[in-house]
């Protein structure tokens, strides 16, 4: 097979023609007068209304999301032993929590259950409840 031996397998279809004449001539569909008859269509794009009506705020403005982890004392005091030392590192080797966007997330230790082993806590935000019951049971939090 040569390259000047290759034929389409559909015909090119032609573009039609419009407002010569014929079947599609003098208002070729499109009605008469009015915004759809003219040459440029200038209808408003759906979005605009949305962004005319969205406020005009000044400045810059930075949103910091607070990605918090919750962990549940009770959970902690299964997986670590006695006078260990948890922070967020820690809970990630012991897959209480997973990284949020490739790093160590903010942890927060909420008070629910009961722990009876001496941990010490570092690194970590402590619910009230939380505290009085780490440092009841001998823990510290740092």
């Amino acid at each position: 097979m040569q390259l000047n031996e290759i034929k389409p397998i559909h015909k090119i279809k032609k573009p039609r023609i419009i407002g010569r004449g014929g079947k599609r001539g003098s208002h070729c569909g499109r009605g008469i007068k009015g915004q759809g008859a003219r040459e440029s269509k200038n209808y408003q794009p759906l979005i605009r209304g949305v962004i005319k009506r969205y406020p005009k705020l000044r400045g810059y403005k930075f949103k910091s999301r607070k990605e918090l982890v919750l962990v549940s004392l009770d959970i902690v005091d299964k997986k670590f032993s006695a006078e260990d030392k948890i922070t967020p590192q820690s809970l990630l080797e012991k897959r209480l929590v997973r990284r949020i966007n490739g790093r160590a997330p903010r942890v927060k230790i909420l008070g629910g259950g009961e722990i009876k082993k001496a941990l010490n806590f570092e690194n970590c935000e402590v619910s009230k409840s939380a505290k009085e019951k780490i440092e009841k049971a001998g823990g510290t939090v740092k």
